[in-house]
């Protein structure tokens, strides 16, 4: 429990700390989620809704891993301009989407020890393994749409230069353009909001240790 929570608080400096990623951060990250899944393998580990929500943590770093590899597959191998843009736009949603499930997941365990810490009893009937579990699909599921939602702008960016003014695809640009630019202020604003929260669930909870 001590390696989660060290690995929670490496999470939380990362991404609700820190205004933007940094390489070492970002290596500390990718090392912490492996060993955490290596560990919620361990049979000593018991199967709890924080251990649910631990796991898809970590597992969200595997978008990192795909955005790495498909970096390096561009340095190394000779690809066209539009596979260029096509990758480059694609590791930039992956990440996006990193950060944003990353952000959520850890919001969610953070409302877990909230209610943890105040309303043990009461919210025993919410913090179970299978609410735990339906909360990190539905963030994976909204997430993955933001993600294909911003690719298709990035993809309609670039072609929307060759496309014929009456097209069809016009009207899809505006469309997904338009979209794209709310969910990221959205996106931007929430972010906001979820470190405020967090930096107060957090104050609440040390504050009532103390006082104990």
């Amino acid at each position: 429990m001590k390696d989660l929570r060290r690995y929670l608080a490496l999470k939380y400096i990362q991404y609700l700390v820190l205004s933007s990623s940094y390489t070492i951060c970002t290596f500390l990250g990718l090392l912490g989620s492996l060993y955490t899944i290596i560990i919620l393998q361990s049979a000593k580990v018991s199967s709890k809704s924080t251990a649910v929500l631990i796991s898809s943590l970590a597992k969200a770093d595997i978008l990192v891993s795909v955005s790495i590899v498909s970096e390096m597959v561009v340095w190394t191998f000779d690809v066209s301009i539009s596979s260029t843009a096509f990758t480059s736009a694609l590791q930039q949603n992956l990440l996006t989407a990193n950060t944003h499930i990353s952000c959520l997941l850890l919001s969610c365990v953070a409302f877990e020890a909230y209610l943890i810490t105040f309303f043990p009893t009461e919210s025993r009937h919410l913090r179970t393994v299978k609410n735990a579990r339906l909360t990190s699909r539905i963030i994976w599921i909204l997430v993955t749409a933001e993600c294909a939602l911003f690719q298709t702008d990035d993809l309609l960016k670039a072609s929307s230069t060759s496309a014929p003014t009456h097209s069809p695809c016009v009207l899809l640009f505006h469309f997904s353009s338009t979209a794209a630019a709310l969910l990221r202020s959205l996106s931007y604003f929430l972010g906001i909001l979820l470190r405020i929260v967090n930096v107060y669930v957090y104050y609440k909870i040390f504050f009532s240790m103390s006082n104990r």
